[in-house]
């Protein structure tokens, strides 16, 4: 007897969301049907023109904005911006460096230093 392996799929929103796209700007073949997990890991090896094209120009998802402003999503929200933003936008906000994204910058690195010392405390009692 011998077994017939399926190949796992996933809906198109799973499937931008680990390729860091922002779904709305994929083309509609990739919206519509449902991505294999070899699929999936052949977009990852060898992008396409248009995942190349949407990962340096974007439109971003708010989880890339987030990490390109060095804020957290809800820092983002604090913010206002709630939709995808372009490269392009995201290069306009860190020159303009208003007040909020400053306040949330700060924030960020405060909550990442409280991070890695909770680590570092945690590392170092369970070392003998």
């Amino acid at each position: 007897m011998t077994s017939h392996r399926t190949s796992q799929t996933m809906k198109p929103a799973t499937a931008a969301k680990k390729l860091e796209v922002y779904l709305q700007a994929t083309p509609a073949e990739f919206q519509e049907g449902t991505v294999t997990r070899d699929e999936l890991n052949a977009l990852q090896t060898d992008p396409p023109a248009w995942l190349r094209d949407l990962r340096r120009d974007g439109p971003h998802p708010r989880s890339v904005v987030a990490a390109r402003l060095a804020v957290s999503i809800s820092g983002l929200a604090r913010g206002g911006v709630t939709e995808a933003l372009t490269t392009e936008q995201i290069e306009a906000l860190r020159e303009e460096n208003p007040e909020w994204l400053q306040k949330e910058r700060a924030t960020q690195a405060e909550v990442q230093k409280e991070a890695e010392r909770i680590k570092a405390k945690n590392t170092a009692t369970t070392r003998p």
